[in-house]
C-alpha cells in the first residue's frame, strides 16, 4: 500500500444557525419562500442545491397556478423513474399551506410498468383529456408524449421539469428541442429546477433569447449550508493512488462513516475490468463476510473491530438481487433509521436525487464524466441530519504513470480534478456582488465591512449576513449595460467559469506553462470564451461580463492563499474566505482591475498538486503538456491586437516591443505578428 497523497481543496465550516431547515407561517424553508414569491411568473428557474426542498417548493408554485393562474393541469417531467417519488402526496396543510399535494397514483407513470414509448404515452393522453390536475413521468415519456400529441396538446399547462441541465440548447437535444417549442407557442408556464445549472458536456442549457425570458431564482450552497442544524463541515478531497484503487481504497475509507462508494466504469482506466471482482475485494478489505441479510439482500461484512458492516451493493448484474437491494434502500419505514445500511457500492446509480440523509462520505473513484456529475454525487453527502457534523467528497485518481499507454488519458483526468476542484470551491463561496469603486460611494444597507467598518478612502469588502452575500469594491471595474448582461453578472458567473476551468489549454498552460503571462488568460482566453458563449453582447457589456467573472475566480484563489498563509491548511472556518478577501484587498495598494488580471487563475492549484502528487509523475505531466506547447496562432494574435487598441486608447500609444512590462510586450507581439502575416499575403 502506498502513502496517501492527497490535493487539499476546500474544508468549509459553516454557521450552522439552522435557518435554512426553519419554516414560516406556510410550511415553506427560505428557498421554498423565495422561490413562491416569483410562483407568478411565466417561465421560473430555479437554481438550488440539492437537499434545500426544491419538490417542495415546486409544489406550493404548481398549486397556486393551478387555483389561482389559470392552468388546468400540472405535468412534473423527471429524469428517471425513482425521482418520481420526490413529488409523492404530502399533507402541506398541516405545515400551514392552504391545500395539500396529492397525485391520483394511475397518474404517477414513474411508479406504472412499461416502458416510456408505450402504455405510458397512452396514460399521458389520457390524463390530458381527464379533470385530474397532475402528472409524474419522465423526461422520455414527456418527448414521446409531445412527439404524438403535438405541442399545443400542452397549452394552459405548468410544466416542471426537474433535473433542467438534462436540457441543452443543442437541436440534437429533443426535450431542449420541446422545451424552446413550448416557450416559443408562449401558451405554457414552465418550472425548471436544477442543482447544477452547466451541462457536463459544456453546451449551453438554454439559447441566450430563451434564457433571457426565464426570471431566477437563486439558492446558494452557502446558505444553504449555513442554514443547517446538524451539518457543519464540508471537505472535499482529491487523493492520488498508484497500483490498484481496491488496495489502497482502506487509505481514505473509514467504516465508521456512512459512505456511497462510486466504482469506476468498466470503460475508464482504473477499472479492472470485472466490477463484480472489485466489489468483492472492497468487502474483503473491510472485513470477513458473514452471508446476506435475506431481508434486504444487504452483504454483511464483520470488521476487525466486531462491528457487522450492512453494505448495499448496486453493482451487481443479478436484476433480482439488485432490485431486491435497491427497493430496500428506498424503503419509506427505514428513512429516518440511520442504522438501515453502512455503505452503498453503486456504479451508475446512488447519484442524482438518490435521497440517503446520512451519508457522511461520497467515495468516487476515477475522474467522473463531467462537472456535473461531480455536483450531483456531492450532493448526496450534503444533506442534514442528526448527529452529522461533517461529511465529505474524496476523489480517489490515479497517478500518471510512464509505463501507462494510456498516459494522456491520465493526464486529462488531473487536469479535470483540478478543474473540479477549482469549480467547487466557486460553488461553496458566498455569492458575490462587484461594483466600481467611486468617490460616491458608501455603506450598503445589511452589510458588515469588519471591525473598521466601511473605509471610503479604500476599496471595501463587506457581507450581508441575512443573504450570504459578499460585495467587493473595485476600482476601474466596467459595469453592465444590458439586462442580459447584468443578468449574467448576477446570476452566471459560475457558468461562465466552469467553461474556463474546463478549456483544457487554459489550465495546461496556467499550470505548467514557466513563460505565461497571466492576462494572456485573464484577458485574452477569457474574453475568447465570452465572445463565443455570448456572442448577442456587445463589446462594453463582454468586457464587463469578463472582468467580473475574472474577479469571482481569482479573488478566491487569493484569498485561499491568504487563510493557508500560515498553517498550509487549507480550511475555511465560518467567514475565513471573507476575510481572505478583505485581507487581500487591504495588503494591495490598490484593488483594480488590472491587478486582478495580473493573477493567475491557476496558480494556486498548482502549488497543491506539487504537494499531492510524486516529484517523477509531476515532471512527466510538465513534460507532456510542454510539449504540445505552441506558437502564437493568428486568433490570439487578433485577440491580442484587440487588446493592443484599447491600450492605444487609454495610453495614447500602442504596446512596445521593448516594454520591461510583459504583458505590454505580448501585446506588441500580436500586432508584430498580424503586419507580419499582412506583409506576407501582400507579396504573395
Amino acid at each position: 500500500m502506498t502513502d496517501r497523497k492527497d490535493i487539499p481543496s476546500v474544508s468549509v465550516i459553516y454557521a450552522q444557525d439552522g435557518s435554512s431547515t426553519r419554516s414560516n407561517e406556510l410550511g415553506m424553508r427560505p428557498m421554498q419562500e423565495r422561490a413562491y414569491q416569483k410562483r407568478g411568473e411565466q417561465y421560473l428557474l430555479i437554481k438550488s442545491p440539492p437537499a434545500s426542498g426544491k419538490s417542495r417548493a415546486l409544489m406550493f408554485i404548481a398549486l397556486d397556478k393551478l387555483a389561482n393562474q389559470g392552468m388546468t393541469q400540472a405535468i412534473i417531467v423527471v429524469p428517471e423513474k425513482t425521482i418520481g417519488s420526490s413529488f409523492a402526496d404530502e399533507p402541506l396543510s398541516e405545515f400551514g399551506f392552504w391545500a395539500d399535494w396529492k397525485v391520483e397514483p394511475r397518474w404517477n407513470l414513474c411508479n406504472a410498468p412499461g416502458n416510456d414509448n408505450g402504455g405510458k404515452v397512452e396514460a399521458v393522453g389520457k390524463f390530458l383529456a381527464s379533470d385530474d390536475q397532475v402528472l409524474v413521468c419522465t423526461h422520455a415519456s414527456f418527448r414521446f408524449a409531445i412527439d404524438k400529441y403535438g405541442i399545443e396538446a400542452f397549452d394552459d399547462r405548468l410544466i416542471a421539469v426537474d433535473e433542467f441541465h438534462h436540457v441543452s440548447a443543442n437541436p440534437e437535444n429533443r426535450l431542449g428541442d420541446h422545451v424552446r417549442q413550448i416557450i416559443d407557442r408562449d401558451k405554457a408556464h414552465i418550472v425548471a429546477m436544477t442543482g447544477s445549472y452547466f451541462r457536463g458536456d459544456t453546451e449551453a442549457v438554454l439559447h441566450p433569447e430563451d434564457e433571457s425570458r426565464f426570471n431566477t431564482v437563486t439558492y446558494t450552497y452557502y446558505e444553504q449550508l449555513s442554514g443547517y442544524t446538524h451539518l457543519k463541515q464540508l471537505d472535499i478531497g482529491y487523493y492520488f493512488y498508484s497500483g490498484s484503487y481496491a488496495d489502497e481504497i482502506l487509505s481514505v475509507l473509514d467504516s465508521t462513516e456512512k459512505t456511497i462508494i462510486h466504482i469506476p466504469s468498466v470503460q475508464s482506466r482504473e477499472s479492472t475490468k470485472d466490477k463484480i471482482r472489485e466489489v468483492e475485494h472492497i468487502l474483503h478489505e473491510l472485513g470477513e463476510w458473514q452471508g446476506v441479510d435475506p431481508a434486504t439482500g444487504f452483504q454483511l461484512v464483520k470488521t476487525e473491530d466486531g462491528r457487522v458492516l450492512r453494505i448495499a451493493d448496486l453493482v451487481d448484474d443479478d436484476p433480482t438481487k439488485r432490485d431486491k437491494v435497491a427497493s430496500a434502500l428506498k424503503d419509506p419505514k427505514q428513512k429516518n433509521n440511520r442504522d438501515h445500511v453502512d455503505i452503498i457500492i453503486a456504479l451508475g446509480m446512488a447519484k442524482e436525487g438518490f435521497d440517503w440523509i446520512w451519508c457522511e462520505h461520497a467515495l468516487t473513484v476515477g475522474y467522473r464524466s463531467s462537472l456535473t456529475e461531480v455536483v450531483q454525487i456531492i450532493g448526496r453527502a450534503t444533506r442534514d441530519a442528526p448527529g452529522k457534523s461533517r461529511s465529505r467528497f474524496t476523489n480517489l485518481i490515479a497517478e500518471p504513470d510512464a509505463s501507462e499507454q494510456a498516459v494522456t488519458e491520465a493526464v486529462n483526468d488531473t487536469l479535470k480534478a483540478i478543474a473540479a476542484s477549482l469549480l467547487m470551491e466557486q460553488v461553496l463561496a458566498p455569492r458575490f456582488e462587484f461594483r466600481p469603486k467611486k468617490p460616491t460611494n458608501g455603506p450598503q444597507a445589511g452589510f458588515d465591512y469588519g471591525e473598521a467598518g466601511y473605509d471610503p478612502e479604500s476599496c471595501n469588502v463587506g457581507v450581508n449576513p441575512e443573504t450570504g452575500v459578499c460585495e467587493v469594491e473595485i476600482k476601474g471595474l466596467a459595469e453592465p449595460k444590458s439586462q442580459e448582461a447584468t443578468r449574467i453578472c448576477q446570476e452566471d458567473l459560475n457558468e461562465v467559469i466552469t467553461s474556463f476551468v474546463q478549456d483544457k489549454s487554459a489550465v495546461e498552460r496556467g499550470m505548467f506553462d514557466q513563460e505565461l503571462i497571466p492576462e494572456e488568460l485573464t484577458q485574452v482566453r477569457m474574453g475568447k470564451i465570452i465572445q463565443e458563449k455570448y456572442p448577442e453582447l456587445d463589446d462594453e457589456d463582454q468586457e464587463a461580463v469578463r472582468q467580473h467573472a475574472v474577479a469571482a475566480l481569482n479573488l478566491i484563489q487569493k484569498a485561499k492563499a491568504e487563510i493557508t498563509k500560515d498553517d498550509g491548511e487549507t480550511q475555511t472556518v465560518n467567514t475565513a474566505l471573507i476575510d481572505g478577501v478583505r485581507k487581500f484587498a487591504m495588503d494591495v495598494r490598490e484593488l483594480n482591475v488590472d491587478l486582478i488580471d495580473s493573477v493567475n487563475p491557476f496558480g494556486e492549484a498548482y502549488s497543491i498538486l506539487a504537494k499531492a502528487m510524486s516529484e517523477s509523475s509531476l515532471k512527466q505531466l510538465a513534460a507532456i503538456i510542454t510539449a504540445k506547447k505552441v506558437q502564437l496562432s493568428a486568433d490570439e494574435a487578433r485577440d491580442l491586437a484587440r487588446r493592443a487598441v484599447k491600450f492605444k486608447q487609454e495610453r495614447g500609444r500602442l504596446p512596445s516591443l521593448t516594454s520591461p512590462d510583459a504583458w505590454e510586450k505580448r501585446m506588441a507581439e500580436g500586432v508584430a505578428y498580424l503586419q507580419r502575416l499582412k506583409a506576407e499575403a501582400s507579396n504573395g
